[in-house]
């Protein structure tokens, strides 16, 4: 008998804990559950998808606007001809001969001679010049007339176009926000609570180290890097390294985990919350080598290296038109603008493309600036390069040398602007070699890139600060040891962790 009332108090126990455990994990799925409902319906989602929506209506607004025109129209040229014949032929006697029963040929004739005029057709110009001559008297007046009526008309279309640039930099610029906010959006909730497993393999991971955790988050993009948050803090009077918290992480992750770099080195007595992120596969040295040109104090070249969050490097060069500080303000202003747009996580042909119209908007005649751009992916080891009027950039590998060109115009001269892209896989011990112009321009004339081909693969030195100066010496060389336009090499050396 109290054997079998043993036996019947454990079933009783056994199952008034399976109970619990199922009101735990039900509890604990209805939360997953609404969590996951709330990120799909948050407000705050919501909010940001309808400003999203608004930016890009009124983007669509501005491009449903009238496109620039290159041509007259044929208003225009209507205007144009009438103007002249009232101020020319209004008390002329065959007025009514002219621009009566000869209208239409007439109209064709001074048609073909404006579009001459527009096409910079001289051949044309002169053989309507001569026709007209024997056929009117007042033929002189009337063609100045007509040329100065075209100026004028000219002189209108570009000052439209100029409008019409700066409205379709308005809703390029409302289209790229619209976007971003589009993004946010969608990864503002991507971050979920860690599975119940993990979570206590982590925990009891870390006790051993000394840490208690409270809470942990994870986010995987879809390239597969994982980022983990963790809410905790050390036991009391005693410091643990963050580092120390990544290796633990790493042997639960399966993978190599590393800080972001948010700032915290030590996990103390107070929770904190930390971000890792699955460590890159590259790392990159780099270092830069420059003059100024000859009789300048200040180098119109600018110049930043960047290592994002996301697991970016970055260089920026660019070249403001000219020497001096107004070149140097130019370029400045485009790098520091680089900078700000990387680092808020926006692609380099998005930066690009802001920036190209944040300096047509300006309207500056005259002052353009280069833009190159080299980002290489530290997890794979893709470079992509894009480029805006910018010199070509070399990829030192082994026993050979590629040359990266552009035939794209500087930055700010077109709204429209055409950058050059392109990408290729880097490997253990690659170079990236970017340059201003006014290096290539240095060596021989229509051998540029061969010329510079060759000065990379003898120079022998291996750090990228002392290659870049050899590169520069070398260059120097060719210009009997003057600077004629300023001079910058950027040099970044790729190898595997």
């Amino acid at each position: 008998m109290q054997e079998w009332m043993v036996a019947m108090l454990v079933i009783s126990i056994m199952l008034i804990l399976r109970d619990m455990a199922k009101t735990i994990f039900a509890g604990r799925r209805a939360r997953a559950e609404e969590a996951a409902a709330v990120s799909e319906s948050h407000p705050q989602k919501e909010k940001a998808e309808r400003y999203a929506r608004a930016f890009r209506k009124l983007a669509d607004a501005f491009y449903g606007m009238p496109y620039r025109k290159d041509y007259l129209s044929a208003g225009q040229v209507e205007e144009i001809l009438r103007g002249a014949g009232d101020e020319v032929c209004g008390r002329c006697y065959q007025r009514e001969i002219c621009w009566g029963e000869r209208a239409g040929e007439l109209y064709r004739h001074w048609e073909i001679f404006l579009r001459a005029m527009e096409e910079d057709d001289r051949e044309e110009l002169q053989r309507i010049r001569s026709e007209w001559t024997g056929m009117c008297c007042r033929s002189a007046s009337y063609m100045e007339k007509v040329v100065e009526g075209f100026r004028r008309e000219r002189e209108n279309l570009s000052w439209t176009n100029r409008m019409i640039e700066g409205r379709l930099a308005v809703a390029q610029q409302l289209t790229e926000i619209s976007e971003i906010m589009d993004r946010m959006s969608r990864e503002l909730y991507d971050i979920s609570q860690a599975s119940p497993q993990f979570q206590e393999d982590l925990r009891k991971r870390l006790k051993k180290r000394h840490v208690i955790l409270k809470q942990s988050w994870v986010m995987d993009k879809v390239e597969g890097r994982r980022q983990v948050f963790l809410n905790m803090r050390a036991r009391s009077g005693q410091c643990v390294s963050v580092t120390e918290v990544a290796q633990v992480l790493s042997e639960a992750c399966g993978c190599v985990m590393a800080s972001a770099g948010d700032g915290r080195c030590v996990v103390n007595g107070e929770f904190h919350t930390v971000h890792f992120q699955e460590d890159v596969s590259y790392q990159v040295l780099y270092d830069v080598a420059r003059l100024t040109r000859e009789e300048e104090k200040v180098s119109g070249d600018s110049y930043a290296f960047r290592q994002e969050d996301d697991g970016r490097f970055v260089m920026c060069l660019s070249d403001g038109m000219g020497s001096g500080m107004e070149a140097c303000r130019e370029s400045e202003e485009v790098v520091e603008l680089l900078e700000q747009f990387l680092e808020s996580g926006f692609s380099q042909e998005t930066a690009a493309r802001m920036i190209n119209s944040a300096l047509v908007l300006r309207g500056r005649e005259g002052m353009f600036s280069t833009v190159d751009i080299c980002a290489v992916d530290l997890y794979t080891g893709i470079c992509e390069f894009l480029k805006a009027g910018a010199s070509s950039t070399f990829i030192r590998r082994d026993h050979w040398v590629e040359a990266i060109s552009s035939e794209s115009l500087a930055a700010g001269i077109l709204q429209q602007a055409d950058f050059d892209t392109t990408s290729r896989k880097l490997y253990h011990g690659d170079y990236i070699i970017m340059m201003t112009d006014g290096v290539l321009d240095a060596l021989p004339l229509e051998r540029e890139e061969e010329t510079m081909k060759e000065i990379i693969m003898e120079t022998r030195e291996e750090s990228p600060r002392e290659m870049s100066r050899g590169i520069l010496e070398r260059v120097l060389g060719y210009s009997d040891y003057r600077a004629r336009d300023d001079m910058t090499v950027l040099v970044a050396g790729v190898w595997k962790k």
